[in-house]
């Protein structure tokens, strides 16, 4: 598949889980629900019933999302990647160039970027300017703010 987006053995992993837990827990929860709130009489003014119905309408397009995420990705382990250069599953320790200061992202699929958890997106603006990029080279990034510049300091993968 040609357009198909990268993502890693845990980020694959994680939806998996997702996915069961939609199709095992909560979508048999929900239907529960929306029973109970049927067998409450009038539907028109039952909140409860309207709540279980969006709900469902959440998890019926959450679990399609998956499954195509899944049907369409290529999947990474990223421990089994090698490179002296930055590419995708890799982990970067970038020294932003102004302030000395070091930081940590590794590059993931776009479902599972999380930069709180130092995760960003292979189609995010800094990840598209490391590609390609070895220990001691700089990248420059144009944020909302300003121009940041970072030097490649660690490439290493999990």
């Amino acid at each position: 598949m040609a357009d198909a987006l990268p993502i890693t053995l845990r980020g694959k992993q994680k939806l998996e889980g997702e996915l069961k837990n939609l199709l095992q827990v909560e979508r048999p929860s929900v239907i529960r629900a929306i029973e109970h709130a049927r067998s409450q009489g009038d539907l028109s003014e039952n909140a409860e019933y309207d709540a279980a119905k969006e709900r469902q309408g959440w998890i019926e397009a959450r679990i399609a999302e998956i499954q195509h995420q899944l049907a369409g990705a290529e999947v990474v382990d990223t421990s089994l990647l090698k490179s002296d250069k930055v590419i995708f599953g890799a982990s970067v320790v970038l020294e932003d160039v102004e302030n000395d200061k070091k930081v940590s992202y590794q590059i993931v699929g776009v479902d599972e970027a999380d930069v709180k958890e130092g995760k960003i997106s292979i189609l995010s603006p800094l990840a598209r300017a490391l590609i390609g990029k070895k220990v001691g080279e700089t990248v420059e990034v144009k944020t909302p703010t300003n121009d940041k510049e970072f030097e490649v300091c660690k490439i290493s993968f999990e």
